[in-house]
């Protein structure tokens, strides 16, 4: 990849995370029962990448993080408790073969330029487990979100990578568990918001869910206004308000785990 490919803010996927990117962290913090699974999938791995790193979310506090991400604007909302980012791309990763015990990638896979070669990057540069935390496209109709916004769950499912190439690509023994969404999930991807749907209506809410970023402005708001409109009447209660009160959703995310 060259520097040509990337946006002025260096995002190297597909959304520019300059323009959609600037209040991620306020909506997406790490939800610390989602990072315990992300943990375990380490194991007692003691150096660990963390590639696509974003803001810093799910990296373990308890080990020797290393973290890569393109985006200015995502590296400049890293906490400070956190190391600083490296400004590279999962594609050319600067480092020599097997440098880490472990490497995670949450919520990024779907951004890379080249899966395949991204992963075997990170392979190259890993000497144990690579824990992928994604979404299954196969799954996303499991959210009621595509009754109301079927643009955005159908960009999701072109984008989001299909679990059996993701398994391919990165090689080795590999496994697929699926994370159980919380009802009080304090990192707002769509499905986190499976029982708390008036979240929905905030447009800061959205705009940290990039799929949103591809649907045309306006038709975006006709989402939003069928969605209000839906609850405004009771429709949406009447067909999913048992949601409100189920502890846990499994939708689409899942836990890729890849040993060599």
């Amino acid at each position: 990849m060259t520097d040509r490919s990337r946006t002025q803010d260096g995002s190297a996927g597909d959304a520019d995370y300059g323009v959609i990117g600037t209040t991620y962290s306020d909506f997406r913090k790490p939800d610390p029962r989602i990072a315990s699974i992300v943990r375990k999938a380490l194991g007692d791995a003691r150096t660990v990448l963390n590639v696509g790193a974003g803001a810093g979310s799910y990296e373990p506090v308890d080990r020797d993080v290393t973290a890569v991400e393109p985006s200015a604007s995502m590296r400049g909302q890293r906490p400070s408790h956190l190391v600083p980012a490296i400004d590279a791309v999962a594609e050319s990763l600067p480092f020599p073969d097997a440098t880490f015990d472990a490497a995670m990638t949450t919520f990024s896979v779907h951004q890379w330029s080249d899966l395949t070669a991204g992963l075997a990057e990170v392979r190259r540069v890993t000497r144990g487990p690579v824990a992928i935390l994604t979404c299954d496209p196969d799954l996303l109709d499991r959210f009621w979100l595509a009754e109301y916004a079927p643009d955005v769950i159908e960009t999701e499912r072109r984008r989001y990578p299909a679990i059996a190439r993701l398994a391919s690509a990165v090689g080795g023994t590999v496994t697929v568990e699926s994370v159980p969404i919380p009802l009080d999930c304090v990192d707002g991807f769509n499905e986190a918001y499976y029982g708390r749907p008036e979240a929905l209506l905030d447009a800061g809410a959205r705009a940290a869910c990039s799929a949103w970023s591809f649907v045309d402005p306006e038709q975006a708001t006709e989402y939003a206004d069928r969605l209000r409109n839906a609850l405004d009447s009771g429709e949406w209660d009447h067909r999913h308000g048992a949601l409100r009160h189920q502890a846990t959703f499994e939708g689409s995310l899942v836990l890729v785990r890849a040993l060599p």
